[in-house]
C-alpha cells in the first residue's frame, strides 16, 4: 500500500529521526504546517509514553511559533488520518476572514475573498526561522 506521508511531501521544516514538521503548500493557508512521525503507524496509542510525549512536544513548539509569528484568531488542531493511516498532526492558522472560518478547512467554504492572505504569505520565511529555532534545528 502507497502511503502519501511516508513519500516526501512539501518542505521539511525541522526534523529528527522520529518526526518531521512539514509546511503545508496551501495558497489558502499560509502557515499550515504538519507534524508527522516517521515510523509508520496509526494511532498515538501506537508509540510508548516518551513517544507521544516528544510527538505532542514538537506540535506544541509549532503551535507557539505560529501564533507568535503569524498571530492568527485561532490555531486549528487536527489528527484524523481517515484517508491516510500515518500518525499526523495538522497544525493550522486560522483567521476570522479565512475561506472558510467558522467551520474546519474541509468544510463548507463560507467566502471566497481573504484580504489578508498576501502579508501572511508574506511571514512564512520568519515563521520557518522561529519553528527551527525553537525544536533545535538548523
Amino acid at each position: 500500500m502507497s502511503c502519501d506521508l511516508c513519500q516526501q511531501q512539501g518542505a521539511v521544516i525541522a526534523s529528527s529521526p522520529e518526526w518531521r514538521v512539514v509546511l503545508v503548500d496551501d495558497a489558502h493557508y499560509p502557515g499550515f504546517c504538519r507534524v508527522i512521525w516517521n515510523a509508520h503507524v496509526s494511532e498515538m496509542t501506537d508509540l510508548c509514553a516518551s513517544q507521544r510525549n516528544q510527538l505532542m512536544d514538537v506540535v506544541w513548539q509549532v503551535e507557539a511559533a505560529l501564533r507568535e509569528v503569524m498571530q492568527p484568531h485561532k490555531i486549528n488542531l487536527a489528527s484524523l488520518g481517515n484517508m491516510v493511516p500515518h500518525l499526523h498532526w495538522h497544525v493550522i492558522p486560522r483567521y476570522a476572514d479565512d475561506m472558510h472560518f467558522p467551520n474546519p478547512i474541509w468544510g463548507q467554504v463560507e467566502r471566497s475573498v481573504n484580504a489578508g492572505l498576501q502579508s501572511r504569505h508574506a511571514l512564512l520565511e520568519q515563521l520557518t526561522l522561529t519553528i527551527k529555532h525553537k525544536l533545535g534545528s538548523n
